[in-house]
This record gives C-alpha cells, sequence and structure tokens, in this order.
C-alpha cells in the first residue's frame, strides 16, 4: 500500500508539468510577449531554489558538527557538469547545422541548448522530488502527504518558467508540454527508488541535492539571466527583474509554510 501511496503522489507531482496548457490559450504574439517573462520567473525560481531549499535541506542532511565542505564541493561539480553538458550540447548543435551526419529530429535546428538542459535539470530535480516523497511515506502516510503538498507548491511556479523557457528555445508548445511531463516522470521513478532502497535514499539525496543545486545556479547565471537582460526597453527590463525577483520570493515564501521543507 505504501507504494502505491508514493507512485500516485509522485505521479500527481509529474502531472503539475502539464501546467503550461494554460498558456494554450493564449495567441501566439501575447506568448512572445510573455515568454520572457516566465524565463525570468524560472530564472529565479531556480536560483531561490538552489540557494534557499536544496543547499540547505543537503545541510541538514549532512548534520550537525560535519564539514560542509564536501556539500559546496558537489554543488561546484553540478555547475560543472552542467556546464560540460552544454558545450556538449553547443558543439552537437553546430556540427548537426553543418550538414554533418547525426541524429536529426524537427526541432534539432532551432531548440537552444538551454531548453535540453532545462529538461535534464527538471529530471534530476523530479527525481530527487521522488526520492524524497518515497522517505516521508516509508516514515508514515501523514507525513508523505504533507511532503508531496510542499514538492506540488514547488513545482508550480517553476514548472510554468520552464515551459517558457522550453517555448522561448524553439519547442513547439505541444512538444514542449510532453517533454516536460517526461522529464517530470522521473519523480515517478525516484519514488521508486527510493521505496526500495529507503535506508541508502537518505545518502543519496545528500549528494544528488547539491549536484542539482549546482546545475540550478548555472542554468540561471549562465543562460536565463543573460536572456533576459538583453531587454532594451527600460520599462521591460525593469518587469524582468522584478519577476526575477518574485520568482526568488515565492522560493522563500515556501521556507515559512508549514511543510515548506522536506
Amino acid at each position: 500500500m505504501t507504494l502505491f501511496y508514493i507512485i500516485l503522489a509522485t505521479l500527481a507531482v509529474s502531472l503539475i508539468s502539464f501546467v503550461g496548457v494554460l498558456t494554450l490559450a493564449i495567441s501566439k504574439k501575447m506568448l512572445d510577449k510573455i515568454l520572457l517573462i516566465l524565463v525570468a520567473l524560472a530564472g529565479g525560481g531556480l536560483m531561490g531554489g538552489a540557494f534557499l531549499h536544496l543547499i540547505p535541506e543537503s545541510l541538514q542532511a549532512l548534520g550537525e558538527g560535519q564539514d560542509a565542505t564536501k556539500i559546496f564541493v558537489f554543488v561546484i561539480l553540478g555547475f560543472l557538469l552542467f556546464l560540460l553538458i552544454e558545450q556538449y550540447l553547443h558543439w552537437h548543435h553546430h556540427h548537426c547545422a553543418k550538414g554533418e551526419t547525426c541524429e536529426q529530429d524537427e526541432h534539432h535546428h532551432d531548440a537552444k541548448p538551454m531548453s535540453r538542459l532545462i529538461l535534464f535539470g527538471d529530471g534530476v530535480h523530479n527525481l530527487i522530488d521522488g526520492l524524497v516523497i518515497a522517505a516521508s511515506f516509508v516514515v508514515n502516510p501523514g507525513v508523505g502527504l504533507v511532503t508531496t503538498m510542499a514538492v506540488a507548491l514547488h513545482e508550480i511556479p517553476q514548472e510554468i518558467g520552464d515551459f517558457g523557457v522550453l517555448v522561448y528555445g524553439g519547442y513547439k508548445k505541444n512538444k514542449a508540454l510532453l517533454y516536460n511531463f517526461l522529464s517530470g516522470l522521473t519523480a515517478v521513478l525516484g519514488g521508486v527508488i527510493g521505496f526500495y532502497f529507503a535506508e541508502s535514499a537518505e545518502k543519496t539525496v545528500l549528494y544528488l541535492l547539491p549536484i542539482a543545486a549546482g546545475g540550478f545556479i548555472y542554468i540561471a547565471a549562465s543562460d536565463l539571466v543573460p536572456e533576459i537582460k538583453h531587454e532594451k526597453k527600460a520599462a521591460r527590463l525593469a518587469l524582468n527583474f522584478v519577476v526575477f525577483v518574485i520568482g526568488i520570493g515565492l522560493m522563500l515564501l515556501m521556507k515559512f509554510l508549514p511543510f515548506g521543507e522536506h
């Protein structure tokens, strides 16, 4: 029964990725106007999530009296990992653009590497969410439910922003929804893994959290912030900044909710 609850909870969290469907009712002209706002929201959410949730939670999992250096080493490793991945995606993208043999798909020539990074980073993040949800349900169903609610509230603003980044990066709206959902399904995988390896799940999370944090910092600082600061109109630039701060604020707000911590 516990495994059933875990799968149900993680599947529900995965379905949150379809929150971007709300934007399908918006005209292309209007969507183009708000895409950078969604990118700014995602940037703030990723930055806030890394510094306000993932790193603090990894430090908490490490325990008092332990040397926190290794946590920040894994943050740096996460940053470097995402840098290497993006470099590869850039190299692969440019070689395909030159007509060399490579895997082809309808988006390969226009989807930006940051879009694929978002999918990869979100997949890692959702895997961690699944591990955490599983561990909480193993404790008791009540803790599991509260944790699932916390994850859900955390995911809603981030998934809206991620959808905006995917569309901005070149994916069609339907494809962006599908790929975002497939990335979200890693939460179910994490839940199953967490259930069968409950004793070691906490140790796994200890290392995955800072790696995911480093990746989120890289995506926000290297890919998203440069996009939103290219706006030439002062009013739009100010709006992007405010939305970026709102993204951070949403993550900060999670800290003060009764179930704001895993």
